[in-house]
């Protein structure tokens, strides 16, 4: 069974009759990283930002779609809160963030009260400590 971003490239393909070529030229990575992601059935870990963005862009959609895709097909949730308000469209995002996020989810207990007082003590640091 096929993963939700190989469903989404599968169907894209299918759909523009496109080959792995003409979504890599579309979106400026190489044909390689196209197959890749079409064909790897559980990825190991999330695609770089650029990938994300390339790919997102040769398949002509929404970079948030991709984005959540790759992150299902890696075995990680993205965090969207409920209060948080939606971006425009081409609003940028921090990709770096949404796996952080994401990624925390994965760890022990343990390591998350860890990383839970790492991050309380790099905000609670005095300014000109930057």
């Amino acid at each position: 069974m096929a993963n939700a971003l190989q469903q989404i490239i599968r169907d894209r393909l299918d759909s523009e009759h496109w080959s792995y070529g003409d979504v890599a030229r579309r979106g400026g990575i190489p044909r390689s990283t196209v197959h890749h992601l079409a064909t790897t059935d559980h990825m190991a870990r999330m695609p770089q930002p650029a990938t994300l963005e390339g790919l997102a862009l040769g398949l002509g959609l929404p970079l948030g779609t991709i984005r959540q895709a790759a992150a299902e097909a890696c075995g990680i949730h993205l965090y969207a809160p409920a209060e948080e308000p939606a971006l425009p469209s081409g609003a940028p995002t921090d990709p770096e963030v949404d796996v952080l996020i994401a990624s925390v989810q994965r760890l022990s207990a343990q390591d998350r009260r860890h990383v839970a007082a790492l991050v309380e003590s790099l905000l609670n640091r005095a300014p000109d400590a930057s």
